[in-house]
């Protein structure tokens, strides 16, 4: 028989897929057959010819479920969906049926199952199959994800609480996620505290950490929807300062920090020179991980020959600097099937800080 259990979470950004790798990890040191589904994807791509949500064919890949990818994300919510299901052109029971005959074909296959959900409890609702209603028809206990602190933890976990309850979804595990490291042993006493009456785990997940947090020169191409250039064993490194190229080349690469992605401008060629031919120097190849040349002035010839000559990571735009700055600061990284580096380290931190056999007691 297969166990299952379904990932949710207070709110968007908790970290679901964090810990559904977590959890993935732990679980094929027990369990010889361990699969993954989305049942709900909002942000879809195209993975070998399907429609699927990021997240599930991001599974599929990084740990070779490719058979079963077409059950592994069978509600797609694309450009559309919303307003054909509320003007009646699409069966009420379609998102329910589909999403049952998948798991119960992966339940055929697996002896774990992971179950991801979508944002808060209540995602999903428009098309009949929220959170709280897909654990319950699927029968799955629920570990409900939620960021770090005391107050603000206890008020989200009772409102998603409630709507679990009232869909009759099983919720056995709460686990704080994003933790302040030197508040992880108090909030944890107290979030145990709140919840003691209650018939819960109350577990801890991964400190707050910039590493997790920061985007990649992937994940930034992604973002601005444009080629990433020059070597491409660098696309999974992580870019911790997002910093502007405003000041003197010399004060610039004075204030690199560890890993930092410089926007300059396109017309600033000694700067875009400098950082090109410091990328072959170690010290400040650590510090530079790549260059956004922003604005609409071209490029000179001989600073692009040096620019592409030294195959540093750069990314063409022609936003100005400051339109390509803020948009970064207010991205959110997500993970993606290339960023090795994060997901080996989100395996290793699993192994130190989440009890896998505790959880696995509470699937009941």
């Amino acid at each position: 028989m297969c166990k299952k259990i379904f990932i949710g979470a207070t709110g968007q950004h908790c970290g679901k897929t964090t810990i559904s790798l977590s959890l993935m990890h732990l679980a094929r040191q027990k369990y010889r057959r361990v699969g993954f589904m989305k049942p709900i994807g909002p942000k879809c791509i195209q993975y070998r010819g399907l429609t699927m949500d990021k997240d599930a064919a991001m599974f599929s890949s990084v740990f070779g479920m490719d058979e079963f990818a077409h059950l592994m994300s069978p509600m797609t919510l694309t450009p559309g969906s919303t307003r054909q299901f509320l003007d009646g052109k699409v069966d009420p029971q379609a998102p329910r049926q589909a999403i049952l005959k998948a798991c119960a074909e992966l339940e055929q296959h697996l002896d774990f199952l992971i179950i991801e959900g979508a944002g808060h409890g209540g995602v999903g609702s428009v098309v009949g199959v929220n959170n709280a209603q897909v654990a319950a028809m699927l029968g799955a206990p629920v570990l409900m994800v939620t960021g770090g602190g005391i107050g603000n933890v206890i008020d989200a976990v009772e409102l998603n609480l409630a709507l679990y309850a009232r869909e009759q979804a099983k919720v056995r595990v709460i686990m704080a996620n994003k933790l302040v490291p030197e508040k992880r042993e108090r909030s944890m006493a107290y979030l145990t505290k709140a919840f003691q009456s209650q018939d819960l785990l109350v577990s801890s997940a991964f400190d707050y950490s910039p590493i997790l947090a920061d985007p990649t020169l992937q994940h930034v191409g992604e973002l601005l929807e444009l080629p990433l250039h020059g070597d491409p064993t660098d696309r999974s490194r992580i870019c911790h300062t997002i910093q502007l190229g405003a000041a003197s080349s010399q004060r610039v690469i004075d204030s690199l920090e560890e890993s930092t992605l410089l926007i300059v401008t396109s017309s600033r060629d000694e700067l875009i020179v400098t950082a090109s031919s410091l990328h072959h120097i170690p010290e400040f190849r650590q510090r530079l991980a790549g260059l956004i040349v922003a604005g609409h002035a071209p490029i000179s010839d001989i600073t692009q020959r040096i620019l592409e000559d030294s195959n540093i990571p750069y990314i063409r735009i022609e936003d100005t600097t400051s339109q390509v700055y803020y948009r970064l600061r207010e991205h959110v990284s997500k993970i993606g099937p290339d960023d090795t580096e994060k997901i080996e380290l989100i395996n290793s931190i699993a192994e130190k800080y989440i009890s896998f056999d505790a959880i696995d007691a509470m699937l009941t």
